[in-house]
């Protein structure tokens, strides 16, 4: 069968989510089963895959998505427990004097809270953590879920303590012995270069959240009133990134989005007080009241004003869940604490499934779901509750968690059958592999620009960026050998493009939208997140072109040009938006004045 043949095959399942889930805008429960059984159907008839190896697949999809759901109702039951102990009003409470611009909200809980979570936790648990917290303070569900997953880029090459780079990239390339004697330091060395990519890419990432936000849920739908807070989003990117890649430079890949986010936060809310860089505030932007919302937003997470049973509650006592949630993810996940052998010491694991050589395994004292039910229990102390509302806080929770277990019980196993076909009696690759070749047969030299889309493309179909990079990493450096230039750098555009993929990746949707009751719309945030995607897979692919052809074609190469090009677009959009500004005033007070 020929390559090009074989790579359309391999495509289908893809082809069919993208069909039905973001074209005809069917909900996941219902598109992901037919990417399934079409991944299954490929797997027995073509790559002729064993039913054994097949059904172990399938299991072992099954299994993690378990370990998701767990994952999710402990989000949920976190954020109950704060609304039924009025902490959450506490905490709304505490924005609003922060700023009440949902803009500046939104940069200072998505990009940088998110991006320090990812550095403690990764897997998900940003947007099971940030994207409930956004809509307790009164966001659209959907914009939650938006901003939740563009913000999945930069910080999640480094998330999970630098899982992504020690597990992913390091264990893709020690496949072959020939490459290095020391795997670590090359991961290291390709770990400064990703950060590098990603602190360029990411630049304009809390700009285009926040752009995305006024045009898609605001009253006016307009890009021009994000585009109003620039200086302060720009700001806010390199309060985190510039920490970010000093950090993946000097002290290796397990704290750079740990780190950055940290400092990120501490230095934009203090700015954010004193007013630095702030939009005045006469100009303070808030979505329309939740009556005139488009009902396509909602989730059916309730939102309660509930306060506190003594009347009113300390900002320290309502965030401490918060702080908790940090310290034990990090304290759980560093190599020199006792408590990382700890939480791992029971593991649930069903070895060699029907004979295929397909393992699976939890353990449920790792995982971030443990975690949040257990800062959940200590909330119940700590904010004083009754039982009876606690009591309210894991029902609601229970229900949530199931509406979403649909989905994801055919989104894993789909991902698992696609990734598990080797040893096929017809002898072909497995499907990623196959999709990867076709295209490096045609790119030659300009492999650079789509290199971070075949990354994008792992993380897409297998829902995370260590996946992809253990899938692609090898052959990413192979192939950068093959056109002669540096192959870490190729490596490092393919895990910047895994880590991108994360805003579109379906299970990842299905598990944010989950957190807040939206199941069903998972199409409508993949249509909204797959530009940007689109920008950060192309940008980081052009500006590795010209990095390693610098030296053969000199700067002027086409890799330069069109960084040039988008940047010279961006700033172009961000010099004229003052005009465009003033005239969606003018617009809206002459509407205001044909309504009377």
């Amino acid at each position: 069968m020929s390559t090009g043949l074989l790579a359309l095959l391999s495509l289908l399942p893809i082809i069919a989510v993208g069909v039905f889930l973001v074209g005809l805008r069917w909900p996941a429960s219902k598109a992901m089963p037919i990417s399934y059984l079409v991944a299954i159907a490929l797997a027995l008839f073509v790559w002729q895959v064993p039913g054994a190896k097949v059904a172990a697949a399938s299991l072992h999809g099954f299994f993690t998505a378990l370990t998701l759901l767990y994952i999710i109702f402990g989000a949920i039951l976190l954020l109950n427990t704060l609304q039924e102990s009025g902490g959450m009003k506490t905490i709304r409470q505490g924005f609003i004097d922060i700023s009440p611009d949902r803009r500046i909200q939104v940069i200072i809980v998505a990009w940088l809270f998110g991006s320090f979570i990812e550095g403690s936790a990764g897997f998900g648990t940003p947007a099971a953590v940030a994207v409930p917290l956004m809509v307790g303070l009164g966001f659209p569900a959907m914009a939650a879920v938006v901003a939740g997953m563009i913000i999945q880029s930069t910080p999640v090459s480094f998330g999970a303590v630098g899982t992504p780079m020690l597990v992913g990239v390091q264990t893709g390339l020690a496949a072959d012995t020939s490459i290095t004697n020391d795997f670590l330091a090359l991961t290291v060395d390709i770990g400064g270069k990703v950060a590098i990519l990603h602190t360029i890419a990411g630049t304009l990432v809390p700009l285009i959240v926040v752009a995305f936000m006024t045009r898609f849920f605001g009253k006016n739908k307009s890009f021009t009133e994000g585009l109003k807070v620039w200086k302060f989003a720009i700001f806010s990117a390199f309060a985190m990134t510039i920490p970010y890649v000093i950090v993946a430079n000097t002290l290796g890949p397990e704290f750079p989005s740990m780190i950055g986010g940290l400092v990120g936060l501490a230095i934009v809310i203090t700015a954010a007080k004193k007013g630095f860089l702030m939009p005045p505030k006469e100009e303070v932007w808030d979505f329309e009241e939740k009556s005139k919302w488009d009902p396509e937003w909602n989730g059916k997470l309730e939102i309660k004003d509930i306060a506190h049973k003594s009347g009113t509650m300390s900002g320290v006592r309502a965030w401490a869940p918060y702080v908790l949630i940090g310290l034990f993810l990090v304290l759980t996940r560093l190599k020199s604490l006792p408590l990382l052998e700890w939480s791992q010491a029971w593991t649930l694991k069903w070895e060699n499934i029907f004979g295929s050589g397909i393992t699976t395994s939890f353990q449920p004292l790792y995982s971030p779901g443990a975690i949040f039910i257990l800062v959940s229990i200590i909330t119940y102390f700590i904010h004083g509750m009754n039982g009876k509302a606690y009591g309210r806080a894991w029902s609601a929770s229970g229900k949530t968690m199931l509406s979403a277990s649909t989905a994801l019980v055919f989104t894993v196993p789909m991902v698992q059958v696609f990734l598990n076909t080797t040893d096929g009696a017809a002898g072909f690759e497995r499907m990623p592999i196959v999709l990867a070749d076709a295209v490096a047969s045609l790119t030659g030299e300009f492999w650079p620009f789509f290199a971070t889309f075949i990354g994008g493309l792992g993380a897409f179909i297998a829902g995370s960026n260590t996946v992809s990079n253990m899938m692609f990493s090898l052959f990413q450096y192979d192939v950068g050998a093959q056109i002669g230039v540096n192959p870490a750098w190729i490596v490092a555009l393919q895990a910047v493009g895994g880590a991108a993929g994360n805003m579109i990746c379906v299970h990842n949707v299905v598990a944010a939208s989950a957190v807040v009751g939206m199941v069903g719309k998972e199409g409508s945030v993949i249509r909204k997140t797959l530009l940007p995607f689109v920008y950060y897979a192309l940008f980081s692919g052009a500006l590795g072109f010209s990095i390693v052809w610098y030296a053969e074609k000199g700067l002027f190469n086409l890799g330069s040009i069109i960084v040039a090009l988008i940047a010279i677009a961006a700033i172009y959009i961000i010099a004229t938006n003052k005009k465009r500004a003033n005239q969606l005033t003018i617009n809206t007070s002459n509407g205001m004045n044909s309504s009377k």
